[in-house]
């Protein structure tokens, strides 16, 4: 049976991911910094009639990675697929409002806790001809005005990954990257008011830029964008389970075109397969 670590668990596309992954009959170690805050995922999982192997893991932590992963191969021998999850958003204008501290602590757990987990897994991955899928965005394709450290972030990932997956994929391990639109029940998608009100008192010169931006965002600019964590999870174990994924997976319509809208290879075969050539396969 097929051993997944997910990562960021405790709420929102992690938790869905861990259930739905549960539920297809894989062997699901799912993991959070804090597992006090295990309750939601529990309760969702007994909803679905699954069990889950809850464990610590801090992503900002190169110990606690070791450790995790280290007694994921203790317990079921293996590894054969990572889900790098978790994740943090901000929501200002950077030049205007965040810090250099709060950049890096953003960088701390969208890029390098996905590079580090992903690191330390990598042995059992190889050993398992396994699968590593990341969630990134389509802010890391098209960067977003205000979100300006989490594009970067994202980028930052995607630009990794691709990197990678040809390498990887020598040694036997398929690299996924997810990318999820406006996901509508997370606190990713969440604009309250407050947040509105507090962010354009601070915004300075671009106030009114951020007014627009935000009349955009909560009206028609993300018209059919919205979908659920579960639908995301869903795209997500495809790439688990699938024979052949390919490296950039939109998770639905209105993603595939918005990415499109930039890329012209919008799934990445085309550039993994001229990478690939780089590395000694045939074309």
């Amino acid at each position: 049976m097929t051993t997944v670590l997910i990562t960021g668990t405790s709420s929102g596309i992690g938790l869905a991911t861990a259930v739905t992954a549960a539920r297809a009959g894989l062997t699901v170690v799912a993991t959070m910094r804090d597992p006090g805050r295990d309750g939601d995922l529990r309760a969702a999982a007994d909803r679905a009639g699954v069990t889950l192997d809850v464990r610590r893991l801090d992503v900002t932590d190169p110990a606690s990675a070791r450790a995790c992963v280290e007694g994921v191969r203790e317990t079921y021998g293996g590894l054969d697929a990572l889900v790098n999850n978790a994740g943090v958003s901000n929501f200002d204008p950077t030049m205007e409002m965040s810090t250099p501290e709060a950049l890096r602590a953003n960088f701390e757990v969208n890029f390098f806790g996905v590079i580090e987990v992903s690191r330390v897994a990598m042995p059992l991955l190889r050993a398992a001809g396994g699968r590593l899928v990341t969630v990134g965005s389509v802010h890391g394709v098209v960067g977003q005005p205000f979100n300006e450290a989490y594009a970067a972030a994202k980028a930052a990932v995607e630009g990794f990954m691709e990197s990678l997956a040809p390498v990887a994929a020598a040694h036997g391990v398929r690299v996924s990257v997810v990318v999820p639109g406006f996901v509508s029940d997370t606190r990713f998608g969440i604009f309250p008011d407050i947040n509105r009100k507090t962010i354009r008192a601070a915004s300075g010169p671009y106030a009114p830029a951020f007014d627009a931006y935000l009349d955009w965002v909560c009206g028609p600019g993300w018209e059919g964008a919205g979908q659920t964590s579960w639908q995301v999870a869903d795209v997500i174990v495809d790439a688990l389970t699938a024979p052949d994924p390919p490296f950039r997976i939109p998770t639905g319509p209105w993603a595939s075109r918005y990415v499109a809208g930039k890329l012209a290879d919008p799934d990445g075969s085309a550039v993994q397969a001229m990478a690939r050539t780089w590395l000694g396969a045939t074309p």
